[in-house]
């Protein structure tokens, strides 16, 4: 008992002490000049990121410095560094897909970084659907989807299948760079069209997609690109303070080969031991509540393993060490 007043006691002469010296600042003493004090009306502080003065993509080693690059590269870091949930799920996502991706890039001799261009285009969202209608993790138009050898219908979109869209991408890709043989204007034409830039490097004379005048999505889009990069390779230094479990770990399937129709999925996904939903989540590029095959095609179904659905902090794993703190 005696033990414990003395610790009572000693407790309350801290907080007094607290109280005393925080005294000045609650009511604006004239020890705190006007010139030094900060005044603001919300809990927090709001401080703009450092500009790196260089970043580099594929290797090439882009320079900040010059004012029209530095402030569009600000504007993104900006964007990032306070779209608080958005960016924090970047992450956690990141760490569920980025392991799906990065050797399909890598098979298909597309640089690493075009991970992020991913990023940018969907938020790292698989069922993403723009108001355009563009889709999938890589924000395929529909005719564009089809032109890189992907099937899309009423039935079937497999812009919103990640294997065989990531690889529709890579040709997207090989295909501009055998254009322009610079990945960034490759990029750029990812978002407004080769034939745009193809002719506003010709009209502007302009050796570089980053020195085009565009319109603003495009103009922005080069420099988002670059800020995912910056953000999610360091995102310590933003302010994004993650832990192993609070990543979404990759789920562990099992393939189930398809040859034929299925008449109702509600009823295959019962039979499989999991829900219609759970099988629509594994498998977004069904559209139907059925499976058309009229052709024999071959389909392979993700079908989510029990455990595998289950959240196991402890076991969860960080593809990118630099994402969490533990």
């Amino acid at each position: 008992m005696k033990k414990q007043t003395k610790i009572n006691y000693i407790l309350t002469l801290i907080l007094v002490f607290c109280i005393g010296a925080s005294m000045p600042i609650l009511t604006g003493s004239s020890q705190v000049t006007e010139q030094h004090s900060a005044k603001s009306e919300v809990p927090y502080c709001v401080t703009s990121p450092t500009v790196p003065a260089q970043v580099t993509f594929d290797g090439e080693t882009i320079d900040l410095r010059r004012y029209d690059r530095r402030e569009r590269m600000d504007r993104e870091m900006m964007a990032f560094t306070y779209m608080h949930s958005t960016t924090m799920l970047l992450i956690k996502r990141a760490n569920r897909y980025f392991p799906l991706i990065e050797p399909i890039l890598k098979a298909n001799g597309i640089p690493d970084d075009f991970k992020y261009l991913m990023v940018i285009e969907s938020n790292l969202n698989n069922i993403a659907r723009s108001p355009a209608g563009a889709a999938g993790l890589w924000q395929f138009m529909p005719a564009t989807g089809r032109e890189f050898g992907l099937e899309v219908n009423d039935n079937i979109d497999e812009r919103y299948h990640i294997e065989k869209a990531t690889v529709a991408a890579c040709k997207y890709f090989k295909q501009a760079y055998a254009k322009y043989g610079d990945w960034m204007a490759v990029s750029a034409a990812y978002n407004a069209g080769q034939g745009r830039i193809s002719s506003q490097l010709d009209k502007q004379l302009a050796s570089h997609a980053m020195d085009l005048w565009l319109v603003e999505e495009t103009s922005r889009y080069m420099f988002r690109l670059l800020a995912a990069k910056e953000i999610l390779n360091n995102p310590q230094r933003y302010g994004f303070l993650l832990k192993r479990e609070h990543l979404y770990p990759p789920i562990p399937y099992k393939k189930v080969t398809v040859t034929t129709s299925i008449d109702d999925l509600n009823d295959y996904a019962k039979s499989q031991g999991i829900t219609y939903a759970q099988l629509r989540d594994a498998n977004p590029w069904l559209r139907d509540t059925s499976l058309k095959n009229r052709t024999g095609k071959t389909y392979t179904l993700y079908i989510p393993t029990q455990e595998g659905m289950y959240y196991d902090p402890k076991k969860i794993e960080a593809y990118n060490k630099q994402w969490v703190i533990d």
